[in-house]
């Protein structure tokens, strides 16, 4: 007998309507590339997770496939929202940072507050 599938922790959704949201969760930092996503599940550093982003119009979701490496808990300080930061995998090639970033030409260099920084 087969064990009963866990819990599907590690497969998280995002919309990302406009490109405010957008860049608020990015996070150019990160090696890679990287994005914030609002959850109020537990994770820890290291854990791997698969994002299905809408973003902004495009018909398709942008799948994600990454790792944990930013937590903002549950009550932090400031009232930030609850959520992870993901670094995405190198196995993209630097695409979905690329598509991104496209997206987002002439913003990264704000000053504007994002949703980690």
């Amino acid at each position: 007998m087969a064990n009963p599938p866990g819990p599907q922790q590690g497969l998280l959704k995002l919309e990302i309507p406009d490109k405010k949201a957008l860049y608020a969760a990015y996070m150019p930092y990160i090696k890679n590339g990287g994005l914030f996503v609002p959850t109020d599940k537990p994770y820890r550093i290291g854990d791997e997770v698969f994002v299905l982003v809408n973003l902004i119009e495009e018909r398709e979701r942008l799948p994600i496939a990454g790792r944990v490496v930013w937590v903002t808990p549950i009550g932090a300080q400031g009232k930030r929202r609850a959520g992870i930061g993901i670094q995405f995998s190198e196995q993209d090639g630097g695409s979905n940072q690329k598509k991104i970033e496209a997206v987002l030409a002439g913003m990264l260099d704000s000053e504007t507050p994002t949703l980690t920084m």
